[in-house]
């Protein structure tokens, strides 16, 4: 950095200062000058797709696989807009990301016209904007545009969501003024601090109630992936020795194959075992974990009256009362420092799938939990992969995956976008290496998988497994009279991989999908598998999930369901 640069260079300076090596985007016309800007530094990768909504899927799970800040450039508005889905599900899910969006120049805003790729207003985009971002600014102050970056990117980072940057074409080259705490600036960036008193009364408090339990149960949540707390958390919950569950959302933020690591909890839809479990706890320390609907099996959390500890969103609620300014991670230190008793309790993991597929279940036409179970073999024999799941049933369907071996697992547990796998897993590649193998549904395929066709450019090869229905699969329970609208074309997914340039597998039984998925394993090539199950078979999660909504709102399906 120096004292006077242009804004282009300055961004160049800053995202390397921060430690940015890569920027996904797609170029515009109003971003043509921006975009060539952070392409111009050889440290700067620019990786394009064919559209924006894998654009930003794809720094989505390159953040998600990194933890570090993904970033973005898009054009205005055709542009822009294109990128708000994607951003709102960061958002929702904390993921930080960098969006840096062009615009029209000042002689342009200056003819009083409509500009092409204007929605209502010049600034209605800035304005959209701050409705997905944790901070959102237009810089055209020559004076302050060092200034303004600085403080959307501290935000990003403290608040681990998405931020906006929106910079006017004529800017780029425009002279601005680096003030000198950022020339001096080491690049590190910082979550909020917590209040230490209140940390370590909050911490004392808990620690008493543990050890007066007999039966403690942890819950990771989302926010021990995203405030860098997954080490500090397995120290504590091996000094506690009880069992550890996850979140919907949080699955991944505690090692699968840790002994006492128990599953995931999806409230009363949970393994039968993991209900019990709970059934029998006498305390309960969630960590990190946001209320939602999908986390907790669309019923309201369980909540033990005066037993249960709440950490999440810089605050914690103990009993009755609250400690506020007092962030996961740092909660987790200083309960790990306290004198906890040692439960040493054996934990038996737990899921919805019965075993492995055994006899002449390989040869017979598959189901999905077969694919499920036969995948779950792939990755207890192989080393460094993830799983990326699609929404739909294979975001139900991805909970009952196990991947050891410290593997990575990705998924929109609450937003929830169809389309997110495909792109997601090309980012996490591009970011951490792991190879991917990614769970799809062929209606979220259909959305944004083409995106793989670009794998070879990024260096990545993601095994793609489709379950093939022939349609949205996991709305036809709830859809019985009007079926038709949830059909959607067939695709030749073998074929599209072999076109695409990668290699395409058919698998219809499970011994099928064991030799296609040992193919594709010696493939340097992605891969894509078309498995074809029933039209109307789910997974065992979708299936509970499904019956458990329609008590509450449809009582007629679930009675056809039972």
């Amino acid at each position: 950095m120096k004292k006077r640069m242009t804004l282009g260079s300055f961004l160049v300076a800053y995202l390397r200062k921060i430690g940015v090596r890569h920027v996904f985007g797609i170029p515009g016309d109003l971003a043509l000058k921006l975009f060539f800007a952070l392409g111009r530094k050889h440290d700067l990768e620019i990786l394009t797709l064919s559209h924006e909504p894998g654009v930003g899927f794809a720094a989505d799970g390159y953040a998600r696989a990194t933890g570090k800040i993904g970033v973005i450039c898009v054009t205005y508005g055709a542009g822009g807009h294109n990128m708000v889905n994607p951003v709102a599900g960061s958002f929702s899910e904390r993921v930080p990301l960098l969006i840096f969006s062009g615009g029209p120049g000042e002689e342009e805003r200056k003819l009083g016209t409509l500009i092409h790729h204007q929605a209502r207003e010049i600034e209605s985009q800035h304005r959209i904007y701050q409705e997905v971002t944790c901070a959102a600014r237009v810089l055209t102050d020559p004076l302050s545009a060092a200034r303004q970056l600085h403080e959307v990117v501290r935000a990003v980072w403290a608040e681990q969501r998405p931020g906006y940057i929106e910079i006017h074409r004529d800017m780029v080259d425009r002279e601005i003024e680096v003030p000198d705490d950022l020339l001096e600036w080491d690049g590190r960036l910082n979550f909020y601090e917590s209040d230490a008193r209140r940390v370590a009364e909050a911490a004392r408090e808990t620690a008493a109630m543990l050890n007066k339990s007999r039966k403690p149960v942890l819950i990771a949540g989302i926010e021990i992936h995203r405030y860098k707390a997954s080490r500090e958390l397995v120290e504590l919950a091996e000094k506690i020795g009880a069992p550890v569950f996850t979140t919907v959302l949080g699955k991944g933020a505690f090692p699968m194959d840790h002994p006492l690591y128990m599953g995931v909890h999806v409230g009363p839809i949970s393994p039968p075992p993991i209900v019990a479990r709970m059934d029998e706890a006498d305390f309960v320390l969630n960590l990190g974990c946001l209320k939602t609907d999908m986390n907790f099996g669309n019923r309201p959390p369980h909540i033990i009256q005066g037993r249960s500890v709440w950490a999440v969103d810089r605050r914690v609620d103990v009993k009755y009362h609250s400690y506020i300014d007092v962030g996961v991670r740092d909660f987790v230190r200083a309960l790990r420092r306290q004198k906890l008793r040692d439960h040493r309790e054996t934990v038996t993991y737990a899921s919805n799938l019965t075993g492995g597929v055994t006899g002449k279940l390989h040869h017979a036409p598959i189901k999905v939990s077969q694919i499920l179970a036969t995948v779950n073999d792939f990755l207890a024999e192989h080393r460094r992969y993830m799983v990326v799941a699609e929404s739909g049933d294979m975001l139900f369907g991805g909970l009952d995956i196990r991947v050891p071996h410290h593997g990575t697992y990705l998924a929109q547990g609450f937003y929830a976008s169809m389309g997110f796998a495909v792109p997601a897993a090309l980012g996490a590649q591009v970011g951490c290496g792991l190879r991917p193998v990614v769970l799809s549904g062929d209606g979220g395929f259909q959305m944004t998988g083409p995106e793989i066709s670009h794998a070879s450019r990024f260096g990545a090869n993601p095994i793609v497994i489709v379950v093939n229905n022939g349609g949205w699969g996991i709305f036809r329970p709830v859809a019985s009279d009007r079926r038709d609208l949830l059909e959607i074309p067939a695709w030749p997914y073998a074929k599209l991989g072999q076109d695409w340039g990668g290699a395409g597998f058919q698998a219809a039984t499970a011994a099928e999908l064991r030799d296609a998925l040992a193919a594709a394993h010696q493939c340097k090539s992605f891969a894509i598998i078309n498995v074809d199950v029933g039209r109307d078979d789910l997974s065992p999660v979708t299936i509970k999930y499904i019956k458990a909504a329609a008590r509450r709102s449809q009582p007629a399906i679930a009675r056809k369901l039972r």
